[in-house]
């Protein structure tokens, strides 16, 4: 026995006790710093800002869209109902207001169900603690994530009050179907704001916390229906809900449609351009995560008739192809733009997918900022995300002409010269375009080019009008009006088209324009977008402004992050501006574009129709408001059967102008100074007689007016 005694008292004894210890407190430690190691440092929870929605507006103000990848919005615990935060607090954690992040008792309840059910299970957890699991740690069911979760919850509630707690956890939890935090829940299951809700609808809401799925109302009502009784009835028992509110929770209905999800929205494809805008801008995380407040230049009223009007008018050129291949389709049918069809139907009438489907896009801009109000990129987004208004290149055809009339006008033409509209041959030797000489027919052109049939070394082009009729020679105001093909090469190959290219690039194109005659019947490929911008150049006094689509971002705590300020740029002489502008007003009184005088206003216009009409254009303009129209097929389709035109455009043009136009006024082109009017004989070009029933008050620059009779 005294051996023993000694022995524990022996110094090689004491030390291996000490030597145990030490390996104790240093192993401790190495355990406790890997488990900290894991936890985020204390600032970071203070700086903490979960994903939140990224909104757009439209110059109005309204939202329009949300940009999230989690439907998330946080909202202060004062305006979160009360129902709601006594409810998560009865069903939760009871103690909340108690305990400092963790509760002994509800961990070992947890411990032996777990040892009883062979499974790991997320039982016993604080607010606090799912808070901390939610925000910062990962969803495994694991020792060291639970002894992290525990570590976490205490520093939290070190750093925060209960208050602060409780709303980051009702911002925070995930409710199901995307949704994230009680408000965005609320709109989700409701769609209600989260004031609006009520004490049943709370209710439900807090059952749906531990399983989401098993508790939704729309999957599975009557599990979902129990779930809310039993909170109603736990808020009862614990002195937040009184019998008579009981009962009548208990009586409410549940929501029987989810909110819907994003489908077919209007505004998509300026939605999507807003997107292409900004995310290389700002990056994905703040686009879908940060916040952002972006107000835009849209007009989602406009845009949403317009959209309305444009599909119909569409459809209704579409059941014309369809009837030719057998397939009747009503347009005033709400469901006939679908283009699936049962197998019934097939039977009979074949799939829908077998007939063309015409595409179309629109846009419409102020003419002085430059504000982009309307984008209409296709039909449909959701079956093309392809966005015909920015991304798509087409011919424009004649309504390419406004620039080469600009440049006949820089070079000392007026509008009532005369220009030839006579049949011309041109040829091409390897290096440049030469013209024949003039002859009076197509016969004798036809005849001269023989001789270079079948050779390599030559390629020849005989431009003719539509139509094939010429008028001899007509005023430069006639010939726009008339849509003159064989005037407009005759004027590119008189003035040259560096010129025209010159023209184009100065009003705001920048695609490739080809140095050839051909160029002034807009053989080119351009965007719609560029196109109008362009164009509007003229209707704005020769000042360009480029399309623009936002005013300004702000970041989630309002401050300004960017704010579109106006560019402009003296492009072309107000009075070569305005003499332009004042012909292609003719287009719409008189010419193809005639569908447009229905809106009774003065309105500058030019149509568009390519070969073997593949693209079908309108593009017109008050003094503020300018809108471009443009329909085809993606893949070239010819319709020309259909003798559809730029002028089969101009009328769903019209169609939708009409509603946007309601509210302004009908105001004339301003004449700058400079500009002087004379009556003229539309004939010759010249003075008009006091007697001529036919004279015509034709605009000219001051000391350009026509001086003989």
């Amino acid at each position: 026995m005294s051996r023993i005694v000694r022995f524990l008292f022996s110094k090689f004894f004491i030390c291996c006790l000490l030597a145990a210890c030490f390996l104790a407190i240093i192993g401790g430690a190495v355990f406790m710093r890997y488990i900290i190691s894991g936890i985020p440092p204390v600032y970071e929870m203070e700086e903490y800002t979960p994903s939140l929605t990224s909104k757009v507006f439209d110059r109005n103000g309204k939202l329009i869209h949300e940009f999230s990848i989690e439907k998330r919005s946080m909202v202060p615990l004062e305006e979160i109902p009360v129902d709601l935060q006594n409810g998560v607090v009865a069903m939760e954690d009871r103690d909340f207001f108690t305990h400092a992040g963790f509760s002994v008792r509800g961990i070992f309840r947890a411990l032996i169900n777990d040892v009883i059910t062979g499974r790991a299970k997320q039982g016993g957890s604080t607010l606090t603690q799912q808070l901390s699991r939610g925000v910062f740690l990962t969803q495994q069911k694991k020792l060291i994530r639970k002894i992290r979760e525990i570590v976490l919850a205490v520093q939290i509630e070190y750093s925060f009050s209960k208050p602060e707690i409780l709303q980051l956890y009702l911002n925070e939890i995930y409710l199901g179907s995307g949704a994230y935090g009680v408000k965005a829940a609320a709109k989700r299951y409701f769609n209600k704001e989260l004031s609006e809700i009520t004490t049943g609808e709370a209710a439900l809401l807090i059952g749906l916390i531990p399983s989401p799925g098993n508790y939704n109302p729309f999957a599975n009502p009557e599990r979902a229906r129990a779930r809310r009784n039993l909170v109603l009835q736990v808020m009862n028992e614990q002195g937040y809900l009184s019998d008579e509110d009981l009962e009548k929770a208990k009586a409410e209905p549940l929501p029987e449609k989810e909110t819907a999800a994003e489908g077919d929205k209007p505004a998509l494809y300026f939605i999507e351009h807003i997107r292409r805008i900004l995310e290389p801008k700002y990056g994905t995380e703040t686009l879908w995560k940060g916040g952002l407040n972006i107000y835009t230049t849209l007009d989602i009223d406009q845009q949403i008739q317009a959209e309305k009007i444009m599909n119909h008018k569409l459809l209704e050129l579409d059941a014309v192809i369809a009837k030719g291949l057998g397939i009747e389709i009503d347009p005033n049918d709400p469901e006939a733009d679908n283009r699936k069809n049962t197998d019934e139907e097939a039977e009979t009438t074949g799939p829908r997918e077998n007939y063309p489907r015409l595409q179309g896009a629109f846009m419409v801009r102020d003419v002085k900022t430059g504000a982009v109000r309307v984008m209409i990129g296709g039909r449909s987004f959701s079956e093309s995300k392809f966005n015909r208004a920015t991304q798509a290149r087409r011919q424009p055809g004649s309504s390419f002409k406004p620039y080469v009339w600009m440049a006949a006008l820089q070079q000392g033409y007026t509008p009532a010269t005369l220009v030839k509209d006579l049949p011309t041959m041109f040829y091409f030797d390897g290096k440049n375009w030469h013209t024949f000489d003039e002859n009076s027919d197509l016969y004798s052109l036809d005849l001269a080019a023989q001789s270079f049939v079948g050779s390599k070394a030559f390629n020849v082009w005989v431009p003719q009008n539509y139509g094939g009729r010429n008028d001899g020679w007509i005023t430069l105001r006639r010939a726009l009006e008339k849509s003159k093909n064989l005037v407009a090469v005759n004027l590119i190959d008189a003035i040259g088209p560096r010129k025209v290219i010159d023209v184009a690039r100065k009003a705001g194109l920048t695609a490739p324009l080809p140095n050839v005659p051909a160029l002034a019947l807009g053989v080119s490929v351009i965007n719609m977008d560029e196109h109008l911008a362009a164009l509007t150049t003229f209707a704005n006094g020769g000042i360009h402004t480029d399309n623009y689509y936002i005013e300004r971002v702000e970041d989630n705590n309002g401050r300004l992050l960017e704010e579109h300020i106006s560019q402009e740029k003296e492009a072309f002489t107000p009075q070569n501006a305005y003499l332009l502008i004042n012909m292609m007003k003719g287009v719409v009184q008189r010419g193809s574009g005639a569908a447009a005088n229905r809106l009774k206003r003065p309105i500058a216009g030019k149509t568009g129709t390519t070969q073997s009409h593949r693209d079908m254009w309108f593009v017109g303009m008050t003094p503020y408001t300018a809108a471009a129209a443009w329909m085809g097929y993606d893949d070239d389709t010819s319709q020309e059967k259909y003798h559809w035109t730029g002028s089969t455009t101009a009328r769903w043009w019209t169609d939708i102008m009409e509603e946007i136009l309601q509210d302004e006024p009908a105001d004339d082109f301003a004449v700058p100074e400079g500009i002087s009017f004379s009556y003229i004989n539309p004939n010759t070009g010249k003075l008009a007689t006091p007697t001529n029933p036919n004279k015509f008050l034709e605009a000219f620059k001051k000391g350009t007016e026509p001086t003989s009779f």
